[in-house]
């Protein structure tokens, strides 16, 4: 999720209220900062399971010693715990993809060094497997998210508490157009994005059964809603677009200093500037909302790419975060890109991602789908051929083509291993992967 935030202090500082014309020009100048493409990140989200036993699990008590003894270990990234007790290392940005991998990878030694005392490993799934986990954090943030997100069925509590991702943050892009142009940018992660989804899909199973989706994560954004976890139209100006979609989105809550916060119903941030109530919005109220809204690609001065499953393996993080670095930072795999994608968009059918054919496609089948495989097997050549233009090392630039083999040729991806490796499963009629059952019920 990427977006914990204390819950400590003054939670409506700033009271000066803001109008919507006011909200609407901060919008357009803050999560859209354009120029050179210089910085690279990510976001790593890990499950946390019993080592040797990753059924039975982990109590609160024993996550908070651990999470405890992690934080007196010194790192490069920023860690922080999600609600589910998700553990989460977000990489300081990176002047090269080789910087970015150097930090993260040393960060993630220290810490599963100290969890493996405890006897915990992280463990690169999309969605746990094996439960829903209790909530770990009791805040009035996450209470009210909560109730905010149960109004539209389960799948809010599984996003919380058992989903895990890769996330990759880019520069926006230059101002002007061209393949690095941030209007070319932000169309192409929409398109790309759901090549994404299927090629690292890695979540196939809710309680131990398959659910006839191989990225069952990726589900769950979709059932939240399309005004909470939506993009907005890619035929707009992305600025006027993402502010529209931003003002015309749900409020997730009304914070207060002290006590419950109130989630209101059918309240958008553009109806809170007109009326006012129950209190007038401020910017610290403005910048909250922007973190409680979860689109495929977010834009937050960079583009947040947040559509790839967590992945299995200790570096197994690196391949998606090499593969997408180079198809938007790198100008000639960019433009291979851009134009292999363009012949997915019609099944888009211009509706805003993740909830149009396509998406949904990407997420059931991965790469059975054969148009979808084709393209991929297009831009993981043109990721190869451009990561030693990035500085990408040998070992880089093998695991990626190592991926292409193993994977990408075949039409698979991680969620196949997972489904293979469960006893009694058949391969669906609809090609959507294998179900023992159909699709199972979402558990609340």
């Amino acid at each position: 999720m990427s977006d914990a935030i204390t819950d400590g202090g003054d939670c409506t500082e700033d009271r000066t209220a803001v109008t919507e014309a006011e909200v609407d020009a901060l919008v357009r100048g803050i999560c859209f900062k354009t120029g050179p493409p210089r910085t690279l990140g990510v976001e790593l989200e890990w499950l946390v399971h019993e080592r040797g036993a990753p059924q039975r699990p982990v109590t609160t008590e024993r996550l908070a010693a651990a999470y405890a003894a992690v934080r007196a270990v010194p790192l490069g990234s920023a860690l922080t715990v999600e609600p589910g007790g998700q553990l989460e290392l977000s990489s300081p940005p990176a002047a090269s993809l080789m910087e970015c991998v150097r930090t993260v990878r040393a960060d993630l030694a220290a810490v599963r060094t100290v969890l493996a005392r405890d006897g915990l490993d992280l463990v690169g799934i999309g969605h746990d497997p094996f439960r829903l986990p209790r909530r770990f954090l009791r805040e009035p943030r996450y209470d009210a998210m909560e109730a905010c997100l149960d109004r539209t069925g389960p799948a809010g509590r599984h996003m919380m508490r058992a989903s895990a991702s890769v996330q990759v943050c880019l520069d926006a892009g230059h101002e002007e157009p061209g393949p690095l142009g941030h209007g070319r940018r932000w169309w192409l992660a929409h398109q790309l994005g759901a090549v994404l989804v299927a090629a690292f899909a890695n979540s196939p199973l809710i309680g131990g059964l398959p659910t006839g989706w191989l990225s069952t994560r990726q589900l769950m954004w979709m059932e939240i809603g399309a005004g909470r976890a939506g993009a907005p139209p890619l035929h707009e100006e992305p600025r006027a677009a993402w502010a529209r979609h931003m003002l015309d989105s749900p409020v997730m809550c009304v914070r207060r200093d002290s006590g419950p916060w109130e989630v209101p119903e059918r309240l958008t941030f553009r109806e809170w500037t007109r009326s006012r109530q129950p209190r007038p919005p401020t910017r610290a109220d403005l910048d909250y909302h922007l973190t409680t809204l979860f689109p495929p690609v977010r834009p937050r001065g960079h583009l947040e790419l947040r559509m790839i499953d967590a992945q299995p393996g200790e570096d197994g993080w690196i391949v998606p975060l090499a593969v997408t670095a180079a198809l938007f930072d790198d100008p000639m795999a960019a433009e291979t890109a851009y134009r292999s994608v363009k012949t997915l968009a019609e099944r888009a059918r211009h509706l805003p991602a993740p909830h149009n054919p396509l998406w949904t496609d990407a997420a059931r089948r991965g790469l059975a789908d054969p148009e979808l495989r084709e393209v991929t097997a297009v831009c993981f050549a043109a990721a190869l051929d451009a990561l030693p233009r990035l500085g990408a090392t040998a070992e880089v630039t093998d695991a990626v083509a190592g991926y292409l083999e193993r994977y990408v040729a075949r039409g698979r991806c991680p969620a196949d291993d997972l489904l293979d490796a469960l006893p009694g499963t058949r391969i669906s009629p609809a090609g959507g992967g294998r179900t023992a059952h159909g699709r199972k019920d979402i558990p609340t």
